[in-house]
């Protein structure tokens, strides 16, 4: 009877410790699991900022790293966040840092410091991370400026800038895909840059005209939208199997078109204060928009888009001096979530 009770008492004891090991693999990994970051730039005298809102809506913080890290200061000029593994990198363009942060905690881990010359945006590809950056910008009395920009190769177990790659072109957004990075620059480069971190060289350059900027891989092909003034605007897509490029023309109606992401085979854009949706497939751009906001911003319309999980995603920019405006609308248009975030919200993360 003893050898009984004791075998069911240990098998109890077995049965509760595997249950409660499964319960715990469904727990949240932080207060900021399951959730969307929005970037707020900030402007020369304020430093950034991170909002943060849950994937019910129903929780909101304005300041995230404020909140968690006290008076450390984020930087100014935030402009990308990008992940790998359990940490999130916020790149301060304005300050030359990327700050590394556990991204469910957003407890601050590391600075990465030096090597940086006015950071962009970020990938990462085998344990390293490959961040544009704009060094120094084109004047009278530096022309070099369109031509050296570079890609800093960051170490990531060290958070060390252990190399750059030339790029002899300017550069903003990075992709990266079957081993390759992609690069554009919306505003003195006419060239997809096409780069090989195995040898970490500019591979090739593909011309497919000024103004391409925000851009997205599907099966196989990169999408980007480009807007040039005084030219008609085009989706570019280039079909990275042979870099063979072929393109939509917008109608003039449609000139200034941006923002462009793809979601469930439909290809979003922006123009204004409207979005638009065409098939990803399609041969030529549709001209209703699925919806319109309101808006008082003479530079910060659209200033962030994003579409994911049925939602579409819009950040007002405002006036760059005082708290903004976010929108969460459902794929037909309909307010879901109105948020008053920081200074120039910029762009949507989703933590996930």
């Amino acid at each position: 009877m003893k050898l009984t009770r004791l075998f069911l008492v240990a098998l109890s004891v077995s049965l509760f410790v595997s249950c409660s090991n499964d319960d715990d693999s469904n727990d949240p990994k932080g207060v900021y699991d399951d959730g969307i970051f929005i970037l707020n730039e900030g402007n020369f005298t304020d430093g950034g900022s991170v909002s943060f809102v849950s994937d019910d809506l129903n929780t909101f913080t304005k300041d995230v790293y404020s909140t968690v890290n006290g008076s450390d200061f984020i930087g100014k000029y935030l402009q990308n966040i990008f992940f790998d593994g359990d940490k999130a990198y916020i790149i301060a363009g304005g300050s030359n840092v990327i700050n590394v942060v556990n991204r469910y905690t957003f407890k601050l881990e590391a600075k990465i410091e030096t090597g940086l010359l006015t950071p962009r945006y970020g990938v990462v590809k085998d344990g390293k991370a490959y961040v544009t950056n704009a060094n120094t910008y084109a004047s009278n009395t530096n022309p070099a400026g369109n031509t050296d920009d570079f890609i800093a190769v960051i170490n990531l177990a060290t958070n060390k800038v252990e190399s750059t790659i030339a790029l002899n072109a300017t550069a903003n957004h990075i992709e990266v895909y079957n081993n390759k990075l992609y690069v554009t620059e919306p505003y003195n480069n006419d060239k997809l840059l096409v780069v090989n971190p195995a040898t970490n060289k500019l591979e090739t350059s593909l011309a497919i005209g000024l103004g391409a900027d925000t851009m997205e891989i599907k099966d196989g092909v990169l999408y980007t939208i480009r807007s040039s003034y005084g030219e008609r605007s085009e989706i570019i897509k280039v079909k990275l199997s042979d870099n063979s490029i072929s393109k939509i023309t917008f109608p003039e109606a449609l000139d200034g078109v941006r923002n462009l992401d793809i979601y469930n085979n439909k290809i979003y854009y922006t123009l204004e204060t409207a979005v638009y949706a065409m098939d990803y497939t399609a041969t030529s751009a549709s001209t209703t928009p699925i919806f319109e906001y309101s808006s008082t911003s003479e530079y910060g319309k659209m200033y962030g888009f994003a579409v994911k999980d049925d939602r579409i995603f819009i950040a007002d920019g405002g006036d760059f001096a005082s708290s903004s405006k976010a929108y969460i609308y459902n794929l037909s248009g309909s307010l879901l979530k109105e948020l008053t975030v920081g200074l120039g919200p910029n762009g949507f993360y989703f933590n996930d």
